[in-house]
């Protein structure tokens, strides 16, 4: 069972439901030390004055603010104080909007929320009536002493509060050049688009996310484990290195038929593969069930 990181409830109108937060992710990332490598002694970070190099003790490091180049406004403890939000336990909902409406770049991380004791009722209505509408609850959440904009979420059994990024801590895309000329004016036309919604459709499947993990750390993990069994003597892989070609004209439909070819004949195999599997097993099961019976 993790382990809770807040307790509060949610309020929506006189409604309030007791809850408990968890995170609803799981680190899976590799932990690296710097070393010295004549040693293997692990080399820590110093805290070193830039001007004088002397390393500073910690009762003399403050926190300062850049307002302008190289003009600093120190604040204390009691500054940070003053502006800090009320450090409510509630996850007050403010409005409810329709999902589709959030754009993805607000959406930043998710935790679990789970019923307190005899708030099953309250918990399980604003659950179901969230799915019946379409809706999701936006609120204001104080989490270790910092306020966050979140999304409460149904999903399934469960209601997920996805912490969301504020408005100011997006870029506005208008900063970047992007392509926002007509399809004529890119040369996209009618019977490549046409091609291309064949590939997507061709590759469409159910959504299913244990299917999809990290290959580079997997990969990673297992070199690391080979090397620490070894004691650190494999030799290094020689990487070939690409000769390079010539740019060429790329023929986009030509792409997309071959594409949709090739996605075409893999579906293929893998139902073929699947079609073996099931009817080695039933005749591995024919065979185990006939013998029980003799």
């Amino acid at each position: 069972m993790p382990r809770p990181i807040w307790k509060g409830s949610i309020s929506f109108g006189l409604v309030n439901i007791p809850i408990t937060l968890y995170s609803a992710e799981k680190k899976k990332d590799l932990s690296f030390k710097l070393l010295d490598k004549r040693t293997r002694s692990q080399v820590h970070y110093e805290r070193v004055n830039e001007e004088t190099k002397q390393e500073v003790p910690w009762d003399n490091i403050v926190k300062g603010f850049e307002y302008s180049p190289g003009n600093y406004v120190v604040l204390t403890d009691q500054d940070f104080k003053k502006a800090a939000v009320e450090a409510t336990q509630t996850i007050a909902i403010t409005d409810f909007v329709d999902l589709a409406s959030i754009e993805y770049s607000y959406f930043s991380k998710p935790y679990y929320v789970v019923p307190g004791k005899r708030a099953d009722k309250g918990y399980v209505l604003l659950r179901e009536i969230m799915k019946r509408t379409g809706k999701v609850a936006i609120a204001q959440v104080v989490i270790r002493s910092r306020q966050y904009l979140a999304a409460l979420i149904p999903q399934d059994k469960a209601l997920v509060l996805e912490i969301l990024r504020y408005y100011q801590e997006l870029r506005d895309v208008a900063e970047l050049s992007l392509p926002a000329g007509s399809l004529e004016e890119y040369k996209v036309s009618e019977r490549e688009l046409e091609i291309a919604e064949l590939l997507v459709n061709s590759m469409t499947s159910e959504w299913n996310p244990p299917k999809y993990h990290d290959e580079y750390r997997d990969a990673l993990m297992d070199w690391i484990e080979k090397k620490a069994q070894s004691e650190g003597a494999m030799p290094p892989e020689e990487v070939p290195v690409a000769a390079k070609e010539p740019a060429k004209v790329i023929d986009m439909m030509d792409l997309l038929k071959k594409s949709v070819e090739q996605v075409s004949q893999q579906r293929g195999e893998a139902r073929g593969r699947s079609r073996e599997r099931e009817d080695r097993s039933g005749k591995s099961g024919g065979k185990k069930a006939a013998g029980g019976e003799g």
